[in-house]
Order: structure tokens, then C-alpha cells, then sequence
């Protein structure tokens, strides 16, 4: 099908889809406000030039453009990373000679499914901390009862207190179980730089020279209300993680987005912290597995971690992503800005902003 006219520019401007328009030889002619999202550049600057000059252009969509005018009518292009993320791509030939792309992001699309697996981990690790409570408990509450028995019947001295420890020790296991993957939040005003650099410091500590950790921290952070501990313990499990993958640097960032929809119908301001390191990654195999109770790729991991990790964010009404890089990884946990509680909230997300 080839498109007979554009609509005027201010019409476009309305659109969320990103629209450019190029000449046959690839220049940007027209583009609205959302492409300039999508490319990261704005039309001032883009105008006039081709495409792949103003940003890193995936070779499928220069082929596309490249293609004699009869050959590219109605092309549609999956998951092309261009400089604002991950878009679907439809190129329509217009009368005049000119090409028309509209570039619909995918965020939306891969935040739902993020969203939507975080419920499952979550309520797969609610189910196995159910489970492991009624194996468990059951014999614990007989070692217990024989304990309190052999108490009894034993006189004071050095046996009766062995006793009396296996009846405390058994209690607090017993504790633990029932907290196990339920996280109770203590929450309080927190100053997420101290949080931070506790947990840099704890990591620095275990694995000293064999890595190097840098900060990269937006100063206009303000406090938040949240469980400055269970926070402190979701960062640092990030980063142990990061350095068993054979890191080398590790870098722990600060943003904010503001007026975001990321975790709520109604735009908020969201923080995002960035633990990215230069490791081996995560397999292939385990990527959509990742935050699965009992999943690890280490013969000596536990698999409750990332779990954990995940359920701690949703607690606080938040997210733990992942996102491999062409060298090692990384783990971005959201978190609202407002004081309200929005855990359960239905979630969305924010397109990218111009740099």
C-alpha cells in the first residue's frame, strides 16, 4: 500500500508511536516529538541528515531502507534496538517517493510480562514457603517435643541445658519458616546514599581488589519510605552475585524518572537503581528463569536470592529487572518516589527520555 500524504506535523506530535519520514537516500525529512524519544537526538539536529548518522541503525533496517521503492511496501520489522529501546517498525512507501517509519516501542509490551512473571515468582515462592512449612514443621515440632520431654525428665545440669537449647533453637527455626518469603517491612525514612555505600563497603569487604566498584549517583534523590535493611540486603545480593560472575567492575547508578507510569496507572516519580557489572552474565537457558525460587547456575547456590530479592521490590511496591548486556548484566530496581503504598498496583511504563 502506498500512503498518499503525511498528516501536518502538530497531528503527528499527538501520536505515542514514533514517526519519521526520509527521502530515498535514507534523510530524515519529518519526524514527530516521539521519535525524538526513539532516537535519542532531536529533529533540529536530525533533520537533513540520514538516519544512521544520527543514531545506531540496526542493518535489517538500513537493508529495509536501502531496497528499491517497490520492494519495501508494508515492511514490518520486530525488536529492533535503536537508541530509546526496543521498537517494532512499519515502513510505508508514500506517492511522492518517500518513506514513512513508525516505530512502536515495546517497553509497554515487555514491562506487562515482567510484571506479569513477577506475580508467578512471587506466588511460586509463597506456594514453596508453604510447602516447606508443612515438611519441615512437622518433624521439628517432634525433635521439639522430645527435647521438652528429656527436660523434663532430666535434673539440672549440663544435659538439661542441651535440651533447653535444642527447644530455643527449634523454636526459632520454626520462626523462620513462617517469615520465610514473607517479608514484614519496617518502614521508615530512608537515605538511599548511606544504604548505598553500606552495602558497596559490605561487598568490598568479601571480595576486596578483585573488583572495582564505582558510584554513579543523581544528587537530587530525596529520602523515601521504605525498609532501608531489606534494601540494603536486595543491593547487596545484586553485587555478591555480580562478583561470583567473575566481575571485574561493577557499577552501581542513581536515577530518577519523573512523572512515570512504571508502577502505577498514575504517573509518579520513580527511582531506579542500576547495579551493572562486566561479568560472565547470566545463561541463556536461566534468563527468563531468572527470579524462580530454587534457579541458579552456581553448583553451590541456593536459588532463594533473586527470589527474595523480587519479593522484597514488590513489597515495597516496586521491581527487580534484569537486562543482559553484550558484556555481563544488568539488575535495575524500581521503586516509587511517594510515600503511599503501591504494592499491587497495576504497573505501566515510561518511555524514554530524550538525552
Amino acid at each position: 500500500m502506498v500512503v498518499e500524504q503525511v498528516p501536518a506535523l502538530g497531528t503527528l506530535d499527538l501520536l505515542d508511536s514514533g514517526v519519521v519520514r526520509l527521502d530515498g537516500t535514507g534523510r530524515i525529512i519529518q519526524m514527530n516529538s516521539a521519535a525524538e524519544h526513539c532516537l535519542l537526538v532531536s529533529r533540529d539536529r536530525a533533520t537533513g541528515r540520514a538516519i544512521w548518522e544520527t543514531t545506531e541503525v540496526p542493518q535489517e533496517l538500513r537493508d529495509a531502507i536501502s531496497e528499491p521503492p517497490g520492494t519495501r511496501q508494508g515492511l514490518h520489522l520486530h525488536e529492533l534496538k535503536l537508541g530509546g529501546g526496543v521498537y517494532d517498525c512499519m515502513i510505508q512507501s508514500i506517492a511522492d517517493g518517500t518513506l514513512l517509519l513508525e516505530l512502536n516501542n515495546l517497553e509497554w509490551e515487555q514491562m506487562r510480562l515482567r510484571l506479569q512473571q513477577r506475580e508467578v515468582q512471587t506466588g511460586m515462592l509463597d506456594l514453596l514457603s508453604r510447602n516447606l512449612a508443612h515438611e519441615v514443621r512437622n518433624p521439628l515440632g517432634g525433635i521439639r517435643g522430645a527435647a521438652q520431654m528429656l527436660a523434663d525428665e532430666l535434673e539440672d545440669g549440663e544435659l538439661r541445658t542441651l535440651a533447653r537449647l535444642i527447644m530455643r533453637e527449634s523454636d526459632r527455626i520454626d520462626e523462620l519458616i513462617l517469615s520465610f518469603g514473607q517479608p514484614e517491612l519496617v518502614r521508615q525514612e530512608v537515605a538511599i546514599y548511606p544504604m548505598l555505600d553500606e552495602a558497596i563497603d559490605l561487598a568490598a569487604a568479601e571480595f576486596g581488589d578483585a573488583v572495582r566498584l564505582e558510584k554513579d549517583y543523581d544528587p537530587s534523590i530525596p529520602s523515601i519510605s521504605a525498609d532501608g535493611s531489606a534494601l540494603r540486603q536486595v543491593i547487596l545480593n545484586l553485587l555478591r552475585n555480580a562478583c561470583q560472575a567473575n566481575a571485574s567492575l561493577l557499577l552501581v547508578r542513581t536515577r530518577v524518572e519523573h512523572g512515570s507510569a512504571l508502577l502505577r496507572s498514575d504517573k509518579i516519580s520513580v527511582l531506579r537503581i542500576d547495579v551493572i557489572d562486566d561479568g560472565t552474565g547470566v545463561p541463556d537457558s536461566l534468563q527468563s528463569l531468572l527470579f524462580l525460587p530454587l534457579v541458579t547456575g552456581r553448583r553451590d547456590g541456593t536459588g532463594l536470592g533473586l527470589s527474595l530479592s523480587q519479593q522484597i521490590a514488590s513489597a515495597h511496591g516496586g521491581l527487580l529487572t534484569f537486562e543482559a548486556l553484550d558484556k555481563g548484566s544488568r539488575f535495575s530496581l524500581y521503586l516509587p518516589l511517594d510515600n503511599s503504598d503501591s504494592a499491587g498496583k497495576s504497573p505501566a511504563v515510561q518511555r524514554g527520555e530524550l538525552q
